[in-house]
């Protein structure tokens, strides 16, 4: 009997009322990209100004790194072909763990195949039932299914509400103590204040873990938050980074490849290659990928990729101060900072708060008939009632992007 000869079986009816999927108009829906060509891809006949990508610094297609994944293709073939503890870990992944831990100032670094297996096996090796975790309410979903994942307490504080935080630490009488908190805040664009969290954790004997995934490349002249000028005093000591931190990046967004780096100090690391499940067991990222890395940073580190990232962050001042002009909501009201100043910069995430998911949708379809990608961003990504237009904005975008994007958006909100 051939498969398609089998009668037709339906799922269980307790099943299918689960999957009940949510009115046509809220559901989810994958979009294909055909092409990519700078700051605009095409979807079947359309082509979109794209400001609903993480590639803060234009480098997904830049020669460079496109010349490295090349050669390390025709070095190494393309797969993983094993984990790391295996037969995965080649001198590829050992040099771009090298060259990372070096350049962000860290004893050791990891290399994972995302920032999530990355959360993941760090709070899962690193803590375990009684320990106590604090987390900012705010952080990304990775970080809390990490931190349900270790057994170990949880307690979320409202964001950026370091005084409760700090209620917390000192009353707590658990001798093992992580807190946990995204640097810039993925749907917000603010940035957490590393120095009063690492304060804090000294204070009560706790440990930091950063996960700094839209910093990185972006901020502390590409070397990511930690990096920042008001953040560094009390981050590094004789240009080594506090053994309390614990600092995961990711290779996928400003750096333009795929994985990431937990970075922190040796016995740390060794734990998590001792413990850490979502590392044992993960076929290694393919070697092509960890030799475009290696050329990544050294892009990140140059001079053209500095100019990059001025340009960049200047786009989305500009941007904030058009919309703030013409009245338009932008950014949360609570977080670790009101509005950029000289020592905490502007950020490429732009919300624009909307409340409602209906409104959210419409906007994103309004402007994509207008020939721009803005996602919208709703529940359960973000807390019930804030659901908002997000835009991402990339070195590949233009300030003649930038004005189409802000005259679209006035006049949605202000003339429409």
């Amino acid at each position: 009997m051939q498969v398609t000869d089998l009668p037709e079986a339906a799922l269980p009816v307790w099943l299918q009322a689960a999957l009940e999927p949510p009115p046509a108009a809220l559901r989810r829906v994958r979009v294909t990209v055909d092409a990519v060509d700078g700051a605009h891809v095409r979807v079947g006949a359309e082509t979109l100004l794209n400001f609903a990508g993480n590639d803060y610094l234009g480098l997904a297609g830049d020669p460079a790194v496109y010349d490295a994944a090349v050669s390390g293709a025709a070095r190494w073939g393309v797969g993983g072909s094993a984990s790391h503890l295996l037969s995965g870990h080649t001198r590829a992944h050992q040099a771009a763990e090298e060259r990372a831990a070096a350049w962000l100032g860290f004893e050791r670094a990891l290399l994972f195949s995302s920032g999530y297996l990355a959360n993941l096996a760090a709070v899962t090796a690193l803590a375990g039932r009684g320990t106590s975790l604090y987390a900012d309410r705010l952080n990304h979903a990775c970080l809390n299914d990490a931190a349900r994942l270790s057994g170990a307490r949880l307690r979320r504080y409202r964001h950026a509400d370091l005084d409760t935080l700090a209620r917390w630490l000192a009353a707590d009488p658990s001798p093992q103590k992580w807190v946990l908190t995204d640097a810039v805040f993925s749907m917000d664009g603010d940035i957490a204040r590393i120095d009063r969290l690492l304060d804090l954790c000294h204070r009560f004997d706790a440990m930091l873990l950063v996960d700094d995934a839209h910093g990185f490349g972006v901020l502390g002249g590409g070397r990511g938050t930690l990096h920042e000028p008001t953040f560094a005093p009390a981050v590094f000591g004789g240009g080594r980074a506090d053994p309390r931190v614990v600092l995961m990046v990711t290779l996928g967004k400003a750096a333009g490849v795929a994985g990431a780096l937990l970075l922190g100090a040796a016995p740390l690391i060794d734990a998590v290659i001792q413990r850490g499940r979502s590392y044992i067991y993960t076929t290694a990222l393919p070697p092509l990928l960890a030799e475009a890395a290696i050329a990544a940073i050294g892009r990140i580190a140059d001079d053209e990729c500095a100019l990059r990232r001025r340009r960049l962050l200047a786009m989305a001042g500009q941007i904030r101060q058009g919309l703030a002009e013409a009245g338009i909501r932008c950014g949360a009201d609570a977080g670790a900072w009101s509005a950029p100043t000289d020592d905490l910069p502007a950020t490429p995430i732009v919300p624009i708060m909307l409340g409602t998911e209906k409104r959210a949708v419409a906007a994103m379809a309004t402007l994509r008939r207008a020939g721009l990608w803005v996602p919208a961003i709703r529940p359960p990504t973000v807390p019930a009632g804030t659901a908002r237009l997000r835009v991402s904005l990339s070195a590949s975008h233009s300030t003649q992007h930038t004005d189409r994007l802000t005259h679209a958006l006035k006049e949605l909100f202000c003339d429409g």
